[in-house]
């Protein structure tokens, strides 16, 4: 399961956390302007926008988890199983498979606006990447410097939800999550007040009380709501170093440790790894499980007129730094 949030300081951030008991070996991938994309049912793009993004890299194609583009548009793919529901082909709609999604989207928009646009003839077609790749039950959280949409392909039909949050994270609905916060309306980060009743002598007996009842569990439901509680309510100086630091800060508040959550035959999932996009300046951060040093991929020291993916295998390993280390000189 996953979790991804946007964030508004001097610039614009977006990222996620990738819950998983497996890895791909995704590595950091750019997508320059001169990279043929390939379409399975839409006409290939050979010029487009560059896209900088977490990706899992089969035949030469970029399977993105997340991604951005140089104008600032954001997307990120997150877990939907049972609800997401992909069509047979249509004649006269852009039959898109669900992970070309991603690539298709960002090579051609700018904002949400062209998007909302681009997505007026979508169809997220049943096609799978290879045999051996079946499409994974997707939706999507899309975000520009200004607003966030969210798409899902259901029995219905697709659905875009404007997204006053700039929260995701998996099943229920979207729709269902942004309904669920009217039950936590009463949380508060002053302290609380006795309403309990005015015939008892009711007092606060610790900080953050306010924000009793506010989920601690790790289901996708109560991450929306702690990650929309946590992310609200932040407060982050305007520099690069506080912001990408109040970021990781509210991604961790529903971050996964190894042992919580059981997924059988010793395997448990764990946030692999989390992701910090600033928009406005092209730099995708990143931390992993076991290595909380912050590393940044700057898609603008690359060769943005290469025909060629460019790609970085994630730093795994824990960063240490010894301050007193000495020197056996």
């Amino acid at each position: 399961m996953c979790t991804a949030i946007t964030y508004n300081t001097k610039n614009h951030y977006f990222g996620r956390n990738l819950d998983l008991e497996f890895s791909y070996n995704e590595t950091v991938t750019i997508v320059p302007r001169n990279f043929l994309l390939k379409f399975r049912k839409v006409a290939d793009i050979q010029k487009h926008y560059a896209i900088i993004g977490m990706a899992y890299i089969v035949d030469n194609y970029p399977l993105y988890y997340d991604a951005f583009n140089e104008k600032g548009l954001a997307m990120a793919g997150l877990n939907f199983p049972e609800n997401a529901d992909y069509k047979e082909e249509k004649a006269g709609k852009d039959n898109i498979a669900p992970f070309e999604f991603i690539p298709w989207v960002l090579s051609q928009c700018s904002n949400i606006k062209e998007t909302k646009e681009l997505l007026k003839n979508i169809n997220i077609a049943k096609i799978n990447f290879s045999e051996n790749l079946p499409a994974s039950p997707l939706h999507w959280i899309i975000s520009d410097k200004e607003e966030s949409i969210t798409v899902e392909s259901v029995k219905d039909g697709i659905k875009i939800y404007e997204n006053p949050v700039g929260i995701l994270t998996n099943n229920p609905t979207f729709d269902f999550q942004m309904f669920n916060l009217n039950n936590y309306m009463n949380l508060s980060i002053e302290p609380p007040q006795n309403n309990f009743s005015k015939k008892l002598n009711l007092q606060p007996y610790s900080r953050g009380m306010g924000a009793i009842g506010l989920p601690g569990d790790l289901s996708s439901a109560s991450r929306f709501v702690k990650a929309a509680f946590t992310k609200m309510n932040s407060i982050s100086g305007d520099s690069e170093s506080e912001s990408i630091s109040q970021f990781y800060q509210i991604l961790g508040s529903v971050a996964q440790q190894r042992g919580c959550v059981n997924m059988g035959q010793g395997k448990y999932e764990i946030t692999i790894y989390s992701s910090c996009c600033n928009l406005d300046e092209g730099i995708y951060y990143y931390t992993t499980y076991e290595n909380s040093q912050i590393t940044g991929i700057d898609m603008y020291k690359e060769n943005l007129e290469s025909n060629d993916l460019i790609n970085y295998p994630l730093i795994k390993g824990q960063q240490i730094f010894i301050q007193n280390k000495k020197d056996n000189n």
